[in-house]
């Protein structure tokens, strides 16, 4: 069919498609009045409607706006968390390259946090890091820069062989030199397209830790409060709650997933081309 016969085509468009609704939903969430969650006691347990497309909660909040501070606020914090992961994998796999030593040691490192379950390690250091937006992101970055840091070891290995590295070595360039200007350039795509993949279980994760009690404080709108406020009360009939602030987390977490597989597309392809 001919909509497969162009990979680049679809991926631009389903790449921008993702970038556009992550920003509607962070900038709408940014941009809202403080005054759009206050509660309302009078407008308590309001099913979905016209008013309120989410419906209220036992306190007459606008579920419709808690979710939008909610979305913007997961975010947030997985764009430090993607960005903190990322930056430790570029450090650990930069290192990795400086010697034999050092590639052993860094690979024990990393062999040793993949062995630990990841949910368990990210709960201990939300508990350690005592919770809150900064706790909660340097937790997620913590625990999800060892795959990354993995490509990016894998990649340095490779580059390390190449003809140009061998002639910078016999001109006498340092390592650290060599690293950051010949082998760095050609890790930032690999290294932004995992940041981006990075995302989904950021947000996913904060979600998690934070319905559990060990992430954002019970005063900020986050998607994890919300799931676990409402689960008090979908036995009393009051489903959306639960259904409409879990929906645009999946399809945020899912735009994230796209843009990801998008820009991972994109540079296949355009290496191909390069190759061809």
């Amino acid at each position: 069919m001919p909509r497969f016969r162009n990979p680049r085509k679809w991926a631009l468009i389903w790449g921008s498609l993702g970038v556009i609704w992550i920003a509607i939903v962070w900038l709408t969430g940014r941009l809202l009045p403080a005054e759009s969650t206050l509660t309302s006691l009078m407008d308590r347990n309001l099913a979905p409607s016209w008013a309120h497309p989410f419906g209220t909660d036992w306190l007459g909040r606008d579920m419709f706006m808690r979710t939008l501070k909610g979305l913007a606020t997961s975010i947030q914090v997985g764009l430090l968390a993607a960005c903190g992961g990322g930056f430790i994998a570029l450090v650990l796999g930069l290192a990795a390259a400086s010697g034999k030593t050092a590639d052993r040691v860094i690979s024990w490192i990393i062999d040793l946090f993949l062995s630990v379950p990841h949910l368990v390690s990210l709960v201990m250091l939300a508990f350690v890091f005592g919770g809150g937006l900064p706790g909660v992101a340097l937790a997620i970055a913590l625990t999800h820069w060892p795959n990354l840091a993995r490509i990016v070891r894998a990649e340095m290995i490779q580059l390390r062989s190449a003809e140009y590295i061998h002639i910078s070595h016999r001109l006498g360039h340092s390592r650290i030199r060599i690293a950051l200007q010949h082998m760095l350039p050609h890790l930032i795509p690999q290294l932004f397209v995992g940041v981006l993949l990075i995302f989904p279980h950021a947000i996913l994760h904060e979600a998690a830790i934070t319905f559990l009690g060990l992430g954002l404080s019970a005063q900020q709108p986050a998607i994890g409060i919300i799931l676990s406020e409402s689960m008090r009360y979908l036995s009393a009939g009051m489903w959306w709650l639960a259904f409409f602030p879990g929906l645009p987390l999946l399809l945020v977490v899912r735009a994230f997933d796209v843009l990801g597989g998008s820009l991972k597309t994109l540079k296949g392809t355009g290496s191909s081309r390069e190759v061809g």
